[in-house]
């Protein structure tokens, strides 16, 4: 029998209490979840890859069936170079379902093979982005209870450089 394994594609920069949330309901329906840090050519990371996979290992230590690994490309040639056939997604807006149905549409014609499964996020969370914190950190505002402890301390490492 083949393992239930799923990948869970974001840029994470940086990994909100969102992301975690789906990771973490993401890993108990998956046998195996592979988190995996993105390149996004349309934006200016505060984190490089190598830093959002440090984070998410430090946010995220309680669970050992979740691993993490990057890439640069696109989503369906990951899913094919690693043979992984359901890819994870999470919703927050009906604004992100309409951007992921498409999205989930032009993957599917590239890799007829691969599954979306979409999760939405707790509510608590729905309307924070990753690039909405950076913005409120950078203007001194309080980010503490939407990202980890850890997250928090690096962010305004970087803000005070």
């Amino acid at each position: 029998m083949n393992k239930r394994i799923a990948f869970y594609p974001g840029t994470f920069d940086p990994v909100t209490y969102g992301h975690i949330d789906i990771i973490e309901r993401s890993a108990s329906i998956f046998e195996e979840l592979v988190v995996v840090v993105m390149e996004n050519p349309k934006k200016k990371p505060m984190f490089t890859m190598e830093e959002r996979i440090e984070l998410l290992k430090l946010s995220l230590p309680h669970l050992n069936n979740v691993s993490f690994d990057m890439h640069r490309g696109l989503l369906v040639d990951y899913a094919k170079s690693r043979n992984i056939k359901v890819v994870v997604r999470g919703l927050r807006l009906i604004s992100d379902f309409d951007y992921e149905f498409q999205m989930a549409l032009a993957n599917k014609q590239m890799c007829p093979d691969i599954e979306i499964v979409f999760l939405m996020t707790d509510p608590r969370y729905s309307f924070i982005s990753s690039t909405m914190i950076k913005e409120i950190a950078s203007m001194g505002g309080n980010i503490e209870k939407w990202v980890p402890k850890v997250v928090l301390e690096k962010i305004m490492e970087k803000l005070r450089k």
